[in-house]
């Protein structure tokens, strides 16, 4: 088995790594939580767990567990490999070649110790976030949706955004372009339910798994990733096959043609946007594990956008770029811009290349829409040094190109309802033919223990 196989065995590898934080004090889970966990995630990129959270009297008292892939470090943890290794350990699971499809086991899952069904039900209880200050309200936003192809019956895996909106109902967010829409829509014209189940506090691999775009199970993903299978057992009220070790399940169906106004929320583009008109979820059962830890999410911020946006798409992009250019080292979706922009780092032969190499990127996926390429002496990482070289290297006359009503993400600022927009390319690479300057200046860095200690 991976050293890794569940949330527990992901905190306690956290924690040796020095990526943990354990917080005992009371937190409101009105917006205090969530506080919390973005200064943390902004001041050192760790994993927190908040042991006693507060909200009505009714709540249940289960900790809050967040952060969990919010940096370079923590995602080298939750992938279990280096920094430096992330983009290729993510290429291979993401390999069609490389997935292991899920395993059902017949013993009980953990998360049927408990199971609550029925009058019972009351999401209400349930300690889920407000996270923003203008949040429409508790939100769950760290938990797996699984759900089943009605016509293959293959697995899916995603992420959809649910704000509780009475004791057995959330309004449930999806877009018109994901594979639970497409099931929903087949059972819409048959006016039958599609019957879905929300996995939350899981092993990290599933949570990058579900953020993926994926024409099978995502679970194979999650399994590329550990070199092994993902358990699975059959839901409690719902034929679908949900993850072994998760904490929580919430089980349920949505209606056909019902839709209700949810929102706003903190979004991933970094405003919290409108009201959407979304289907509702209708609540069957609440199991999960003894002493269960729930997990979230801080939407809006930077682990929404690793799972959502970097991981699982840098590996995409670098592989389209590197079509078009062998001379393309490196690439990075920063996560402060949202999953909107990339920046490419190449070693360019060709003056034309950069320019091509963005359209590349561009093609890649539809969310990117501005694509900065620089030279590989500079840091990608670092907002800093990108803007550096786009101060220094760009005459934007010659070096920024655009692509007019190009199709980008709908939720997209800058673009149309349906997601049309205006893309832009920067050529931030060095030109001496224009003008030679040489050498950049450079200090390397030192360990600053030999000089300010004693």
């Amino acid at each position: 088995m991976a050293r890794i196989y569940d949330l527990r065995s992901f905190i306690e590898v956290l924690k040796e790594k020095g990526s943990f934080e354990r917080i005992t004090r009371p937190v409101s889970l009105d917006h205090e939580l969530a506080n919390v966990g973005a200064a943390l995630a902004r001041q050192g990129g760790k994993a927190v767990l908040f042991e006693t959270v507060t909200g009505s009297q009714d709540l249940i008292p289960w900790p809050v567990f967040t952060n969990a892939v919010v940096s370079p470090m923590t995602a080298a943890i939750a992938l279990e490999c280096t920094p430096d290794e992330v983009v290729h350990k993510m290429g291979n699971a993401l390999e069609p070649a490389n997935a292991i499809p899920p395993r059902r086991v017949t013993e009980e899952a953990p998360w049927k110790q408990n199971v609550i069904t029925g009058d019972q039900i009351n999401l209400y209880r349930l300690p889920i976030p407000t996270h923003g200050a203008l949040d429409g309200g508790p939100f769950i936003t760290g938990g797996v949706t699984v759900t089943k192809d009605p016509v293959s019956g293959r697995g899916n895996l995603s992420y959809n955004r649910m704000q509780i909106l009475g004791p057995h109902t959330f309004g449930f967010n999806v877009n018109e372009w994901r594979h639970t829409m497409q099931f929903y829509k087949v059972q819409q014209e048959k006016n039958e339910p599609l019957q879905v189940a929300i996995a939350i506090g899981l092993d990290p691999a599933i949570m990058i798994a579900a953020g993926a775009r994926y024409d099978n199970d995502e679970l194979m993903i999650a399994g590329a990733i550990r070199g092994e299978a993902v358990a699975v057992s059959k839901g409690v009220t719902v034929d679908v096959d949900i993850p072994f070790n998760a904490e929580v399940v919430i089980e349920g169906y949505l209606p056909p043609h019902v839709r209700h106004a949810e929102g706003p929320l903190a979004e991933f583009h970094g405003y919290y946007g409108e009201l959407w008109q979304s289907p509702t979820f209708e609540v069957t059962a609440i199991c999960y594990r003894d002493n269960p830890i729930y997990q979230t999410i801080v939407p809006g911020w930077a682990e929404h956008i690793y799972i959502g946006n970097v991981l699982p798409r840098e590996p995409l992009l670098l592989r389209f770029c590197r079509h078009v250019s062998k001379d393309v080292k490196a690439l990075h979706i920063p996560p402060y811009a949202n999953g909107f922009a990339a920046i490419v780092q190449l070693e360019k032969s060709n003056p034309g290349e950069p320019k091509n190499v963005a359209m590349a990127a561009f093609t890649a996926h539809v969310n990117v829409a501005k694509v900065i390429v620089v030279d590989p002496d500079v840091n990608i990482y670092d907002p800093a040094d990108v803007l550096w070289a786009m101060t220094n290297r760009v005459d934007p006359t010659r070096d920024v190109f655009f692509v007019q009503g190009a199709q980008g993400h709908e939720m997209d600022p800058t673009a149309d309802m349906r997601g049309v927009q205006t893309k832009v390319g920067i050529d931030a690479t060095y030109k001496p033919e224009r003008r030679d300057y040489g050498e950049r200046i450079r200090y390397p860095d030192v360990d600053l223990s030999k000089y300010l200690s004693g």
